[in-house]
């Protein structure tokens, strides 16, 4: 009997782009190559301007990724895209080109990993075409709550925010109506009441979306599966544990600011805590965070190495030369995938003491809490962590087993089948 086919959407693709979200959706791509079950295919938004090229054949907007017959970019239009409503002017994407994709497909499972630069309206054009196709979506962070790119921080005073509402949205953005935010939250959900079920890889993520108003009973809680088949290039040699490691993206809400400030602090009373930064994208941000970030690393020099973007494959050695993992995120998050990898890898997290982080990272069992935003807290923190070797021993021991991508491949198997079957029986 042939596989059944399960078709992946996701906004970008990590070779583009490196993200957390990118890296998991091309890794369930291929763990799933393995399946008996089902053959998956993977499509990954490309195009300006986290990508230079554009779509290279006329009457098209797909290309196949490493001569990958089951892999694709779909080069959409970055600057035409809606971000409010999360929508592109431009028809033609759902109704020609991802169309024909569903119609030479014919998928019998849809998972979207996400939809932005695509638009919400993906999920009703599948409906319209494959009715009887499961429509599974994984949460990845807030967009669908928060227009401030769903990062729940206020505009004013970079509070964290907890709810939504017309009102609170309309004082985060002045410029557009509480009437436009409740249309705004309705045309969401009216896409969103199409799906069969909603997948959250972290219980503070889950809770936030219930409140927001998915049914319960369409949302269950699935942590991200990871590759576990390396371990670190780890020398047990006697050593001060003050080597402090920072991997992610380099913008405001990752809170690489505040680690910074933090290293400033620790300059200035002369501890030894030196920081690795590894991570991206700097050059994407706005230029008055970009000049601020430039200064701290230069006032910090002596204690800081810029080592910038990296590939996932010497991961395993970059873990090595730290012996703390700092995630300083100054938003909610949801399920960093860089604390796994800490953990995978041996290595105990400093983290913020909010939302998704504070779930993952137990405080004095495998990692240590600061106050999310505060330099000091985190100066006192590392100052902490990197005097004390036998708490680095201890909380090293305490590192959790990781949720294997085979186990991963295994539920969402059944979750697949389970939604599958349950179509068959309304037919």
């Amino acid at each position: 009997m042939s596989k059944r086919k399960v078709l992946y959407v996701s906004h970008n693709h990590p070779s583009i782009r490196p993200g957390g979200a990118e890296a998991y959706a091309l890794e369930l791509y291929e763990a799933m190559r393995a399946s008996d079950e089902f053959e998956p295919i993977f499509v990954a938004r490309s195009g300006p301007p986290v990508s230079t090229a554009s779509r290279p054949h006329e009457g098209t907007l797909f290309s196949t990724v490493n001569e990958d017959s089951n892999q694709y970019f779909f080069y959409t239009d970055f600057t035409s895209f809606d971000w409010f409503y999360g929508t592109s002017p431009n028809k033609e994407v759902y109704t020609k080109f991802f169309h024909e994709l569903l119609v030479a497909y014919q998928p019998d499972v849809v998972h979207f990993q996400h939809t932005l630069f695509f638009g919400y309206d993906l999920i009703r054009h599948v409906k319209n075409v494959l009715p009887n196709t499961p429509i599974v979506y994984t949460l990845h962070e807030y967009l669908p709550i928060c227009h401030r790119q769903g990062q729940m921080v206020r505009t004013g005073n970079q509070e964290l925010c907890d709810e939504s509402s017309p009102r609170r949205c309309h004082e985060c953005f002045p410029e557009i109506s509480p009437q436009a935010f409740f249309m705004r939250k309705r045309f969401i959900q009216s896409h969103f009441s199409l799906v069969d079920l909603f997948l959250a890889p972290s219980r503070f993520l889950l809770e936030r979306y219930v409140d927001w108003g998915i049914p319960r009973e369409k949302i269950r809680y699935e942590e991200y599966g990871r590759q576990v088949a390396y371990r670190s290039l780890d020398t047990e040699e006697e050593r001060p544990r003050n080597r402090i490691g920072f991997f992610g993206q380099f913008n405001f809400f990752k809170g690489v600011h505040v680690l910074l400030e933090a290293m400033k602090i620790l300059v200035e009373e002369e501890c030894e805590a030196h920081l690795w930064l590894h991570g991206a994208n700097l050059e994407l941000q706005p230029e008055e965070f970009r000049r601020k970030l430039e200064s701290l690393i230069e006032e910090a020099a002596q204690n800081v190495t810029l080592v910038g973007r990296y590939e996932h494959a010497a991961l395993p050695r970059l873990m090595a030369n730290v012996d703390w993992v700092v995630v300083p995120s100054v938003w909610w998050e949801n399920s960093p995938l860089v604390i796994q990898e800490a953990f995978l890898h041996g290595r105990p997290v400093i983290c913020s003491d909010i939302g998704g982080m504070a779930e993952k990272v137990a405080d004095g069992v495998n990692g240590l809490h600061f106050a999310a935003g505060d330099p000091q807290s985190l100066a006192q923190t590392i100052r902490r962590a990197v005097s004390s070797p036998d708490l680095w021993e201890s909380l090293r021991e305490g590192s959790p087993e990781i949720y294997r991508i085979e186990d991963s491949v295994e539920v969402l198997t059944e979750v697949y089948s389970t939604l599958l079957d349950r179509k068959t029986a309304k037919v």
